[in-house]
């Protein structure tokens, strides 16, 4: 097999796990409504358990990213599989809102494995001039694992299993046998032979203290980081506030359950032609900043499409086509930007992606948490919605200022 077939290979593994992820990520919001009744819980704390995992990267990512850059993609992404599957076949058991809780930060802390491990193990194997392509093949995998997660999941897998905690049983135990998969094609491939960057398989040791530091001085005195931060917390508003919450909120219009999850599942559609679009379209450019400017424009006028109850369908699921083309064009494009920087490098890529996601996932936390909050609080969801829809407006001027 030659060298570039292999590291096609690996992304395509690596990207199946990301996908994993994903599924079992979103199956609480594709359950939402069933474990809302199972657990009587309030919309505040259904906004809680799905801004769970967002909420977990905020004081693990950072560390995450580091470790990545530290002992490398392949470790970081297998260690990933192996407790995001177990704390699945947890959840499928859990009979308290606290233990469910529990397993579903279990669930981000793996998480951050994958979310760092892909970017890296891309600046690995490819040269940043061949990024773009790869990059989108991962984060398309990831919006595939959530559009089946709804779709496959909820849809079609769900009434034969037995409902969800059959499903995510299972579901559990196939994450955990990829994983032993995973393990065993990493040990048989010869990876010196596929490395592009020389540390492709981490450093030798744990960093040490003085190493910590060092590292994440030069990525939080980069001023490009700074702003790729502003842009990192308004897409994980925007994703994580929208998909978890798109069909409950359609359910409010009078939209069946089984249709709300097809909707949501265009709407992941959505993502993957920005994703699959929007890098190419960067890379021609050779204005990334401009590109992300505009595609948080399309997230803000997407969710202002949403916020008014008195309109015909067709004109809020047109909105959330929109904003989901503009979220999956940041997608990409935030994880590509780091390598590109001066002063980060393919060298602190999961450094610099585990400082956009620790800070950025405050931005996923309170997406959802604050539409179910004020939700509970004024009866509607176009408050949350309004806040998604302002919040925007900080992507489109920190992505002007970008200088790529």
């Amino acid at each position: 097999m030659s060298t570039r077939r292999r590291r096609y290979v690996l992304l395509g593994l690596g990207s199946i796990a990301y996908a994993a992820l994903t599924f079992v990520w979103f199956s609480v919001p594709a359950w939402l409504d069933v474990v809302v009744a199972d657990f009587g819980l309030t919309s505040t704390q259904a906004g809680l358990l799905t801004g769970a995992i967002p909420l977990t990267y905020v004081p693990v990512a950072l560390f995450s990213g580091v470790v990545t850059d530290y002992v490398g993609p392949y470790r970081a992404i297998g260690a990933g599989l192996v407790l995001f599957g177990a704390a699945q076949v947890g959840r499928a058991a859990a009979e308290t809102f606290p233990v469910l809780l529990a397993l579903t930060v279990l669930v981000g802390i793996g998480g951050t494995a994958m979310t760092f491990g892909l970017p890296k193990l891309v600046s690995e194997l490819f040269p940043p001039a061949e990024s773009g392509t790869p990059s989108s093949i991962y984060v398309v995998g990831s919006l595939a694992g959530t559009a089946a997660a709804f779709s496959i999941g909820r849809a079609v897998l769900g009434d034969p299993l037995g409902g969800w905690r059959p499903l995510f049983r299972y579901t559990g135990l196939a994450v955990l046998a990829y994983a032993v998969c995973w393990w065993v094609v990493v040990r048989r491939t010869p990876l010196d032979a596929v490395r592009h960057a020389a540390d492709a398989d981490g450093r030798e040791d744990l960093p040490s203290v003085a190493a910590l530091r060092r590292d994440l001085a030069r990525v939080f005195s980069n001023r490009s980081m700074r702003l790729l931060v502003v842009v990192g917390v308004v897409y994980l508003l925007v994703t994580h506030g929208l998909q978890n919450w798109l069909a409950t909120v359609l359910q409010s219009r009078g939209v069946g359950a089984a249709l709300s999850a097809s909707l949501v599942s265009g709407f992941v559609a959505a993502q993957a032609a920005g994703t699959l679009f929007v890098p190419t379209l960067s890379d021609r450019l050779g204005a990334r900043g401009s590109v992300i400017a505009g595609c948080a424009t399309l997230c803000s006028v997407g969710t202002g499409a949403l916020l008014f109850a008195p309109v015909p369908l067709a004109v809020p699921v047109v909105g959330a086509l929109v904003v989901g083309f503009g979220v999956g064009g940041l997608s990409p494009l935030v994880r590509m930007v780091p390598p590109e920087l001066d002063g980060v490098g393919p060298e602190l890529t999961g450094t610099a992606v585990g400082l956009v996601f620790a800070v950025g996932e405050l931005g996923g936390f309170l997406g959802p948490f604050l539409v179910g909050a004020l939700y509970d609080l004024t009866g509607t969801y176009a408050a949350g919605l309004g806040v998604v829809c302002v919040g925007c407006l900080g992507a489109v001027v920190a992505g002007r200022r970008l200088p790529v």
